[in-house]
């Protein structure tokens, strides 16, 4: 969404995911050592269009049941869970359809020097050669998938942490920030393409089919007709009631969609958003920080 904050509980990454990216950044730099610097270093996939990858065996999230968005805090809820989003280093919640979050468009708090050191090309820079920062994010740098090499590139850096999310049991993956190139659309202060961004979406969801997830488009409801046609199986929308969105998303995607909503920015009652005629099967109410239970700010309700 290019409103702040609809993505403000999707960047903590709280455990352990500087050392993965190190990780796959290590094994980009050992590819590019025996491919030599003409070689597609680290790609993870084809950047081809997903409609050359079959999704028939991946599975759809539930479209009932128990949701939550725990992007904060990995925990269980009494009488179980049915689905669940956690950062990609939680573990899927056992039991629960689980979907791994990975920042595919924007860098991670405390990851700046994994992308600065030989990989800042990698990084969007405005006119002036500056780096830009999401102003909303001041912690948080913008990839930039401008060329193919670039886009290859990045997906050799963030295609091992979605195949990760595979190798550890969970169900589904969503990419957060594909709205970076409405947010960024000056060449003056920082130009992202809307093809590039999609180019860049599409090798992310040939990478999650072929690594038997489902991949989930994440806000950016300007475009969830393209989004459907590069290959996304779902959407999980953010605050799309307090931005009169949701049927941007359940237009497209039907019962599967997945619906935060969030306490410090909800215009109108809950029961208001629950009745809603166009809001997702599996709404949820949730504190913009997404804690524990057994923190004072814990905020929780489902439709």
């Amino acid at each position: 969404m290019s409103e702040p904050g609809p993505t403000a509980a999707g960047h903590p990454y709280p455990r352990g995911m500087p050392q993965l990216i190190l990780a796959a950044l290590a094994a980009v730099v050992l590819t590019a050592c025996q491919t030599g610097p003409s070689g597609a270093a680290g790609t993870a996939a084809p950047t081809s269009s997903s409609a050359q990858t079959s999704a028939a065996d991946v599975t759809l999230p539930p479209t009932s049941g128990v949701f939550d968005y725990q992007l904060g805090a990995a925990y269980e809820l009494a009488g179980g869970l049915d689905v669940v989003v956690r950062d990609a280093t939680a573990e899927p919640a056992t039991g629960a359809y689980s979907v791994c979050y990975v920042n595919g468009f924007q860098t991670q708090p405390g990851e700046a020097d994994l992308w600065l050191d030989g990989n800042e090309d990698l990084l969007l820079h405005d006119a002036a050669g500056e780096l830009v920062i999401d102003p909303d994010w001041p912690d948080e740098y913008v990839l930039d998938p401008g060329t193919p090499e670039q886009r290859d590139r990045i997906l050799g850096i963030l295609g091992p942490v979605i195949t990760g999310c595979a190798a550890d049991g969970f169900d589904a993956v969503e990419i957060d920030n594909l709205d970076t190139w409405t947010r960024f659309d000056d060449p003056q202060t920082g130009l992202i393409e809307e093809e590039d961004a999609l180019a860049l979406a599409a090798a992310y969801i040939d990478v999650a089919h072929q690594a038997g997830l489902a991949i989930g488009q994440k806000n950016a409801a300007e475009a969830t007709t393209q989004g459907r046609d590069l290959g996304f199986d779902f959407a999980v929308t953010e605050e799309c009631a307090a931005y009169d969105e949701c049927g941007a998303y359940t237009g497209v995607y039907g019962q599967h969609v997945l619906q935060i909503e969030y306490t410090d920015n909800l215009p109108q009652d809950f029961d208001a958003v629950c009745s809603g005629a166009d809001r997702a099967p599996l709404t949820i109410l949730r504190d913009r920080d997404l804690v524990a239970p057994d923190d004072p700010a814990y905020a929780y309700e489902q439709c």
